[in-house]
């Protein structure tokens, strides 16, 4: 019945299938961009303080970065369309329970449990898009695919902004339930019956030092600034991180049954691509991070207004992602992430001009060109890689796609954030040891009227100051794009040729009959998932 139904789907209706997927995996990347939003206004709605209400956010991302690895493990052990509808019914109605936060303690744990299905949906859609999709339909199908991994994140501060100015913060979760229950009533329709064929065993150590590293190195991003980077629980975090990662990977390599399969990272194809992806995540929120924060603390925007700034280099993409996918199709991956590279780099390049009394549609302009080059080069980027491997390696690279995303935007914003508080502070004591003549004399007159005629100056230092700051920034990124043109030359040119077979597996011990018969199911006649 799965062989059947999943035929059907690749003969030709994969569409409507594909939309439903799409439908659950942009729910779960919106909600890690609209939540931001919202915080000032849940902060004075659930009575917390400020350092305390950031562990809506932290929490949410800690729990994305365990369950992830286990997203791969979960789908070949229950199906991935089982997978798929319980944690997209899950994710409604843990968005549910935090519309229903009555504190702080409630929300963060509530955040925590939709954090769980919020991490698998994305595994788990793209690895069925790869079942129900034709080889030779991959590129137009994750171009429409793409729309939810940049779009989502691009359109969440202006959706929230809108729903927290002008309706109720809490909506920003509410609205997921009726979204959630037509998605999870279409996916059981359409959706492709696909069942397991293998049970694995649960690879509890290799699970345990992945989710510690991975969790250690996300903490410790997120909270370098505000603990001190050089500060012993920062460093005890990083080391032990490294420590634990190092550990997973040498657990993979022996065990028989890895959570992960690293096997992916002897393809060079699909390495390549995830270098270039986490280029790409580092450049993409950086922008969607600074360009907001620019706006409202040296033109003074609310949330809202910065929002529709950004609106339309998101809906830019929604325009270059189904050209890209055509393109990958027919010419393959090179030539639009080169193309695509090319043009981020510019538009990164004139976005690091800013200056703090820019006009707005100057900055509208800069960011839609640098989104047309982020539309053009993602999908094909990232479907080149994963068509790079062997369909038993799906599941892992995807798995694999989500970590490097969660891992290089938090690094990226915490190296850049680390850079940007030294940068400034460096700045600020160059002013006061080369000031001119004449603004020295305007300082002392400014002195004389107190803190009344000093306030104004200083206001416009910190304007200065955070523009330079930011502006290096985007000069940064234009290096990344750089080096991730060299990487892209390396892609395949050309449309994709028929998949080669799995790499050899390296020797294995022979298992007992009884651990093998409890590790794999006859292949003639799948057996329903034991729970």
């Amino acid at each position: 019945m799965a062989r059947e139904s999943e035929g059907e789907a690749r003969s030709g209706g994969w569409v409507l299938p594909l939309i439903v997927l799409i439908t659950g995996m942009f729910m779960s990347v919106l909600d890690t961009s609209i939540v931001n939003v919202a915080i000032p206004r849940m902060q004075s709605a659930l009575g917390a303080s400020t350092e305390d209400i950031t562990w809506v956010v932290t929490g949410y991302t800690l729990a994305l970065g365990v369950v992830v690895p286990l997203s791969a493990w979960l789908g070949s052990r229950i199906g991935v369309t089982r997978l798929y509808l319980a944690s997209l019914l899950g994710f409604t109605v843990a968005s549910a329970l935090c519309g229903m936060a009555w504190d702080l303690d409630s929300m963060v744990f509530f955040r925590i449990l939709q954090a769980i299905p919020g991490g698998i949906l994305p595994v788990v859609s793209m690895t069925m898009l790869y079942r129900i999709v034709p080889p030779q339909k991959i590129g137009t199908a994750m171009g429409m695919y793409g729309l939810g991994v940049v779009f989502a994140p691009g359109v969440g501060p202006t959706l929230g902004g809108y729903l927290v100015e002008y309706v109720d913060w809490r909506l920003i979760f509410y609205i997921n339930v009726p979204v959630g229950i037509i998605g999870a009533i279409a996916a059981a329709v359409v959706l492709p019956r696909v069942r397991p064929t293998t049970w694995p065993k649960f690879d509890f150590w290799g699970f345990l030092f992945i989710a510690y590293g991975l969790f250690a190195l996300l903490l410790a991003t997120d909270k370098g600034q505000d603990w001190g980077w050089t500060s012993y629980p920062i460093l005890i975090l990083i080391v032990s991180s490294l420590f634990s990662l190092a550990l997973f990977v040498v657990i993979e390599l022996e065990v028989d049954a890895p959570l992960l399969d690293l096997r992916v990272f002897k393809v060079w194809p699909y390495v390549n691509s995830l270098l270039l992806i986490g280029v790409l995540m580092i450049g993409m929120f950086s922008t969607l991070y600074y360009v907001p924060q620019f706006l409202q603390i040296t033109q003074g925007m609310e949330a809202l207004d910065a929002g529709l700034v950004m609106m339309p280099s998101a809906l830019v993409m929604t325009v270059m992602m189904p050209i890209a996918g055509k393109l990958y199709d027919k010419i393959g991956p090179r030539w639009p992430a080169v193309i695509g590279l090319i043009i981020t780099g510019v538009g990164s390049y004139l976005t690091a001009q800013i200056t703090p009394d820019l006009p707005r549609a100057d900055l509208i302009w800069w960011t839609v060109i640098r989104n047309i080059g982020v539309g053009l080069c993602m999908m094909p980027i990232m479907t080149g890689g994963l068509s790079a491997l062997p369909p038993v390696l799906t599941s892992a690279g995807s798995a694999m796609n989500n970590v490097m995303q969660r891992v290089s935007s938090s690094v990226g914003l915490a190296v850049f954030g680390g850079l940007i508080t030294a940068q400034q502070a460096q700045l600020l004591g160059d002013w006061g040891s080369q000031m001119d003549p004449a603004q020295s004399e305007r300082l002392g007159k400014a002195a004389e009227q107190g803190s009344k005629g000093l306030l104004p100056i200083y206001q416009e230092l910190q304007k200065h100051i955070v523009t330079t700051t930011y502006a290096n920034v985007f000069l940064a990124v234009t290096g990344l794009c750089l080096l991730g043109l060299v990487l892209a030359f390396m892609l395949r040119s050309g449309p994709a040729r028929p998949a080669a077979g799995p790499p050899p597996a390296p020797a294995r011990p022979a298992q007992p009959a009884r651990e093998a018969s409890r590790t794999t199911a006859p292949e003639q006649e799948p057996v329903p998932a034991r729970t």
